[in-house]
């Protein structure tokens, strides 16, 4: 797909998609979402993991061929729109999910669009609070969500995920793809 069919299906310019390739634009979490949903490939895919097994000097190499290894200096956090930070944690693409972690500072709004604030997209949400509080507007509900709480809906749901705190939410997030 060329950045201006992509641009075209998003309704923007293609010249916001090269911003954002190269850099000079950071996407919101709306917006990641949308262009990873256009091209057909998991948020994962967006995350340089790098190798995902580089044993260290006389470390053996693993024998199985389906196991794979990411070290916490492979995986760097990507800083999104409004200072919302998403970090892969699976190590490397595993078909059919996305596992990572999100920080959202205090008072962003991590995932919204369009007139009614609410967005969907594919898959199915499973998420799980670390530390500080979430809220989870779901079409017409309001979940405030602390430390511990976990939750799971469809993401055909139309959803926002916001930090109304003061202080900042750390989350864990498995998406399920059809």
């Amino acid at each position: 797909m060329s950045a201006r069919q992509l641009a075209l299906a998003l309704g923007i310019s293609a010249s916001a998609i090269s911003q954002i390739e190269r850099g000079v634009m950071k996407p919101s979490v709306t917006r990641l979402l949308a262009i990873t949903d256009a091209l057909g490939v998991p948020l994962a895919a967006v995350f340089d993991a790098g190798s995902p097994h580089q044993p260290r000097s006389g470390a053996s190499e693993l024998s199985h061929a389906d196991v794979a290894v990411t070290r916490a200096w492979q995986s760097g956090p990507m800083e999104l729109e409004g200072g919302v930070t998403f970090r892969r944690l699976s190590p490397g693409p595993t078909p059919g999910l996305d596992f990572f972690e999100s920080v959202y500072p205090a008072g962003s709004d991590a995932i919204s669009l369009g007139e009614s604030g609410l967005f969907r997209h594919e898959g199915y949400e499973i998420g799980t609070i670390v530390t500080g509080e979430l809220t989870i507007d779901l079409d017409g509900e309001e979940l405030v969500l602390a430390a511990g709480d976990s939750v799971r809906y469809p993401c055909s749901v139309p959803h926002r995920i916001r930090n109304a705190g003061v202080r900042p939410a750390v989350a864990t997030w498995l998406i399920v793809h059809p």
